[in-house]
């Protein structure tokens, strides 16, 4: 089974992941695979925040770019946390959009428990730089292909989810 939330910066959507895995799974100690690069002070501060609120409820995992190898020697169930974060690395590393996206859809065809966190970037303004619109294209591609393969979807806003499927 593959479940995918989404929802805005601060809309509660990693939180409402790491829960309804836990209970989902309640007699295994999930994985936590972690995609954010430390590129400053306030985003290390931003981690580890997290990884204390985690405590020690996941084995954690911090792969920021080589999602399909890593995942292929997790047992199952793994949350992603994030793959928007995950795309950007790629992007930064110049990895081609077309590499990308097979990545993707290699990954969710995987036969694991995956438990995915995405931002929702596409309900603002269209970006004014190239870098930014590719950016933007892509993590709707990514949440397209994603909640196509998806049992259930997730969309996340001020601490709350609907189930869009």
């Amino acid at each position: 089974m593959k479940t995918l939330f989404i929802g805005g910066i601060k809309s509660g959507k990693s939180r409402l992941a790491e829960r309804y895995i836990l209970e989902k799974y309640p007699a295994v100690k999930p994985y936590y695979l972690a995609t954010t690069e430390f590129f400053d002070d306030e985003l290390h501060a931003r981690i580890t925040l997290h990884q204390q609120q985690r405590e020690n409820a996941f084995f954690t995992i911090e792969e920021p770019l080589k999602l399909l190898s890593t995942l292929q020697n997790c047992e199952s169930p793994v949350l992603i946390e994030c793959v928007t974060m995950w795309l950007n690395n790629a992007l930064y590393h110049q990895i081609p959009e077309k590499l990308i996206l097979q990545e993707l859809e290699t990954i969710m065809q995987l036969p694991k428990e995956l438990v995915f966190v995405h931002n929702e970037v596409g309900l603002a303004i269209i970006p004014d730089n190239k870098l930014a619109r590719q950016f933007v294209d892509l993590s709707g591609k990514a949440a397209q292909l994603m909640a196509r393969y998806c049992d259930d979807v997730f969309l996340c806003s001020a601490g709350l989810k609907l189930k869009m499927k």
